[in-house]
């Protein structure tokens, strides 16, 4: 151990080195790199059991007996796996057709949002016109109105076109652009240099040409992006429905779950087995294009103007 000296009357007595002081307050983080990454992943598994407790608990709920699902103090898990619930809940109502009826509208939703949100996005992104940063910002504007304000005028147009009791009033809106939709696959599309424009342009491509050759194949991400949302949107969509459907045939499974609810009891352990059954396509849509789904949501707004 290196010591120091320190004068006195009598001579040089040694001294601790300053060194060795600090050793012995406490040992030295020697890679604090490491102890920030470890913190992240701690707070972000915690994070995680939070959010995923709801699921959780849904799930084993749709294990439990109809006594079990209502009793208190709650229990988390049941005594005992009722399997059953999930085939009592599932044929209790036309589950089948309300499925049906979901990937319909789901498909058509996702099809219309990207048919009528690319084209207005490469405009921005890519065309050249007076008063387009402005017109741009209107459209960012609308994003702000809650869909609650032009529910009771959209319902009264549908009506009196008499398109209630279709499925007209849940596809048609899907197929004139969403503002959010289109600002995403704007800001993702400028992210890619124009240079690839202007060889195609040489070329002799016209708009539509490069736009489906030279920028659709390079924004995978965008559009995975954008399906998701919409298909979502689309899957868990209950106001609509329950506004504008009449027939029973006509339900989506949102609405069908509505009908555990009785006036006297519920079912509250078959609706989660069905609730849970519902969130299936959901979960197997996000996995299957988790990494270009987050990919095109991080790219995204890092373009130019």
């Amino acid at each position: 151990m290196a010591t120091t000296t320190k004068a006195t009357s009598e001579g040089t007595l040694p001294g601790p080195h300053p060194t060795d002081q600090i050793a012995l307050l406490g040992r030295p983080i020697r890679n604090p790199e490491r102890v920030q990454r470890t913190f992240a992943y701690v707070l972000l598994v915690a994070g995680s059991l939070v959010f995923l407790l709801p699921f959780l608990w849904m799930v084993t709920t749709s294990l439990k007996t109809a006594k079990e699902a209502l009793s208190f103090p709650p229990q988390f898990f049941p005594s005992s796996f009722e399997w059953g619930n999930y085939r009592d809940g599932w044929t209790a109502l036309p589950f089948t057709t309300f499925l049906m009826n979901s990937i319909l509208l789901a498909v058509l939703c996702v099809i219309g949002n990207l048919a009528s949100c690319i084209l207005p996005a490469y405009a921005f992104a890519r065309l050249r016109a007076p008063g387009k940063t402005k017109l741009f910002a209107c459209l960012l504007a609308t994003m702000m109105v809650p869909a609650e304000v032009t529910l009771v005028p959209t319902f009264i147009m549908f009506s009196k076109l008499g398109l209630v009791n279709t499925y007209w009033p849940l596809i048609l809106p899907q197929w004139f652009g969403a503002a959010f939709f289109i600002f995403l696959l704007r800001q993702f599309m400028a992210t890619i240099p124009k240079d690839l424009d202007d060889a195609a342009r040489i070329d002799g491509a016209s708009h539509l040409r490069t736009l489906w050759s030279i920028l659709l194949p390079q924004m995978k991400p965008a559009i995975a992006a954008v399906t998701i949302f919409s298909f979502v949107g689309s899957w868990n969509n209950l106001i609509g429905p329950l506004i504008y459907l009449r027939s029973q045939g006509y339900y989506t499974l949102p609405l069908g779950l509505t009908f555990f609810q009785g006036q006297y009891q519920t079912q509250y352990n078959q609706m989660m087995a069905v609730a849970t059954l519902t969130l299936l396509p959901i979960i197997v849509l996000f996995f299957v294009a988790q990494k270009t789904f987050v990919r095109g949501v991080t790219l995204t707004g890092m373009g130019g103007r």
